[in-house]
């Protein structure tokens, strides 16, 4: 399957791609416009059902006296726009809050959330918790080291699993001076920011999806939640491994950041 569509960093998404959305199609169900609503319909079916053709959404959404064929056009002009009289109206595929995927060999595509996507919808209409359930384990493969281990995580730390709808408002990014100093968040969140600090404009979604992952459980931390970290990383060594990495990673960049300024005292003693 091909993808077609880019992602930038979680910096990108707080600041160009969670505004723009809410601007353009709402971030309450109340107030909104038909095309809001119609938008709206198509992101809960993507996350609550994961993959799917328009044909599959359209038969989701289906009452009694919807047209299933008229249906399926609407999601599919939503989905990635229409020409209207020569001009070309974008979809939100074009938001890159969907995904469009097409299989080799097949005639149809099909869709479902981008990363950025699934941040937007936690963040604008408030699923409830059986719907984030619903949530990872359809999206399980796109965000393996939280998603695929939900039922695992939610174990070990109760319903503060839930705390993934921080993320998706954009916090604890870029404003680390929301954070406890007495613990590691502040470096650590810091220094997740700093690692993909070139991703702004285009990520690779796995890459995206590892900043995300580093975000969840650096912020365990900052919910003093280390000795469910400790049993989280016990029960999984990739996890333990691949969280361990990033450890030292940070600490290497600031230890070489902090041996750059010690060289450079010189400069300021001469003053």
């Amino acid at each position: 399957m091909t993808a077609y569509n880019s992602h930038g960093n979680l910096m990108s998404y707080k600041v160009y791609l969670r505004p723009t959305a809410r601007s353009l199609y709402g971030h309450s169900a109340m107030g909104c416009t038909t095309h809001q609503k119609n938008i709206q319909d198509a992101l809960h079916i993507l996350f609550v059902n994961g993959v799917g053709t328009t044909w599959d959404m359209a038969k989701t959404r289906r009452r009694k006296t919807d047209n299933i064929r008229v249906q399926e056009k609407i999601f599919r002009r939503l989905l990635i726009g229409r020409y209207d009289r020569g001009r070309r109206s974008k979809g939100v595929v074009d938001m890159g809050l969907v995904l469009r995927e097409k299989h080799t060999g097949k005639p149809y595509s099909v869709y479902r959330l981008s990363i950025h996507g699934i941040l937007y919808y936690i963040d604008a209409f408030e699923p409830t918790h059986r719907e984030i359930d619903s949530m990872a384990s359809k999206y399980s493969i796109i965000i393996p080291k939280v998603f695929g281990r939900w039922a695992q995580i939610k174990k070990v730390i109760g319903p503060d699993i839930y705390n993934i709808k921080i993320l998706a408002r954009g916090l604890y990014l870029n404003n680390t001076n929301m954070a406890n100093k007495n613990n590691p968040l502040y470096e650590l969140m810091s220094y997740i920011h700093i690692k993909y600090r070139r991703n702004f404009e285009i990520i690779r979604e796995e890459n995206l999806a590892d900043q995300i992952s580093y975000w969840f459980y650096t912020f365990l931390l900052y919910e003093n939640k280390i000795n469910e970290l400790r049993e989280l990383m016990a029960q999984d060594d990739s996890i333990r491994e691949w969280y361990t990495s990033f450890f030292h990673q940070a600490t290497d960049y600031y230890e070489k950041r902090m041996s750059t300024l010690n060289r450079s005292r010189y400069i300021f003693e001469q003053w």
